[in-house]
């Protein structure tokens, strides 16, 4: 019989260890998608301005379907949809691979690109939810470790990757890649079967997700979270992903921004391996505070303090995100009724997400209206302040790892 240690006492379950190869081979080949896609289109006629446009077809309706895809999983089994949708995530990607292989017109990539926002809406929520079913509740954090570590890895590897692949036999092969891990990551959840029986449909999908969004609000400790991470996804987007690579541009350059992302990177990586070891006492405390180093690097490029700084706060932001995103998905999955969870966290997606465009679009006009390095330091310091903000709730204070399922 095999032995498993502590750090991967989540992987001694069959169906979380066949979902877990799954996954992460397909974050590899996802994580080669944005490098290899970008120089595509930007190498095409009038590629600047169709790049924008190309992103914004994914990402929209993404979050037009979310809400439905929460509902979806909590009503059919979780196991069968992230199946078929990796099948479709697959034949999409596949598409757009054949458009830049061929050097056709960059148009027909938006249909691919609406297709895959619609198929990342069905699999995000069952993704999530499915991990309770899949492991024993006292493995839930083990587990989310795991899949934060191959995730971090994915983001360091798959895009140096890709910078390979555009640089020697071209970007639509990276593109190919990822439709490739898409069809494996789909075999690798045959043999998986969640034990739970699949609740079977008793009232309309909208009936549904009208239930969900009851629990949802009923609920501070969530929803006060969920509107946290809202306004700090914008300060974000904006500031660290619209103005960061600007005020790189015009200080330390390009090479010390990529340096600075490969070191939150570390950071996220190193945060969820040390999180397998360690117990989250708190999870809601840990989701809040390790959200507020986020703000410390965008005050160091508003400040255009000295590169070594931006490093070290980056590599801090990194660790306090990950401490952050396994605290909270943890906190959520054993708190929140199975038959309920993916609904719920398809509202806690779709609440911190929908601002984000508003960041990225207000962020350059109010930077030139006011000045960049003012809006980064600013935005900074709001980040931080309104990250704490939920430590005024008792709950999330105090609620330990052991008491979180009675906050259900």
């Amino acid at each position: 019989m095999v032995k498993y240690p502590l750090l991967s006492r989540a992987l001694a379950r069959s169906q979380f260890r066949w979902f877990y190869f799954g996954r992460t081979i397909s974050l590899f080949g996802s994580a080669m998608t944005p490098v290899a896609l970008a120089f595509a289109v930007l190498q095409s006629p009038g590629g600047q301005h169709l790049l924008g446009f190309v992103l914004a077809a994914e990402i929209l309706p993404h979050l037009a379907m979310l809400l439905i895809g929460g509902s979806l999983a909590d009503r059919y089994r979780r196991d069968k949809l992230i199946q078929l949708s990796n099948i479709g995530s697959g034949a999409t990607q596949a598409g757009v691979a054949a458009v830049v292989l061929l050097h056709d017109n960059p148009l027909w990539i938006f249909p691919f690109a609406i297709a895959n926002g619609v198929l990342g809406a069905l699999t995000s929520p069952a993704m999530r939810g499915i991990v309770p079913e899949l492991v024993d509740p006292a493995n839930i954090k083990q587990a989310n470790s795991l899949l934060s570590a191959s995730r971090s890895a994915a983001k360091i590897v798959g895009p140096s990757v890709a910078g390979v692949l555009v640089a020697t036999v071209g970007g639509g092969w990276g593109i190919a890649l990822d439709a490739a891990s898409f069809f494996i990551a789909s075999a690798c959840m045959s043999p998986v079967r969640i034990p739970a029986a699949p609740i079977a449909p008793r009232t309309s999908l909208v009936a549904e997700m009208r239930e969900g969004w009851s629990y949802f609000r009923q609920r501070k400790w969530i929803w006060s979270i969920t509107v946290t991470f809202t306004v700090l996804n914008l300060i974000q987007m904006g500031v660290w992903q619209v103005l960061g690579p600007i005020i790189a541009a015009k200080t330390f350059g390009s090479a010390g921004w990529g340096l600075a992302l490969g070191m939150k990177s570390v950071g996220l990586l190193l945060a969820s391996l040390v999180v397998l070891r360690l117990p989250i006492r708190r999870p809601l405390c840990a989701s809040v505070l390790g959200m507020a180093p986020n703000g410390i690097p965008m005050i160091a490029l508003g400040q255009s303090s000295l590169l070594l700084y931006l490093l070290g706060s980056s590599f801090v932001a990194g660790l306090g995100q990950t401490f952050a995103g396994i605290g909270w998905d943890t906190s959520l999955q054993k708190a929140v009724p199975r038959d309920k969870l993916s609904r719920v966290m398809a509202i806690d997606e779709f609440g911190s997400y929908i601002a984000i465009p508003v960041g990225e679009m207000l962020a350059t006009p109010l930077a030139g209206a006011f000045g960049y390095s003012a809006i980064a330091t600013i935005g900074g310091i709001a980040f931080i302040v309104v990250s704490l903000l939920p430590l005024a709730q008792r709950q999330v204070r105090s609620t330990t790892m052991e008491q979180i399922d009675v906050l259900g």
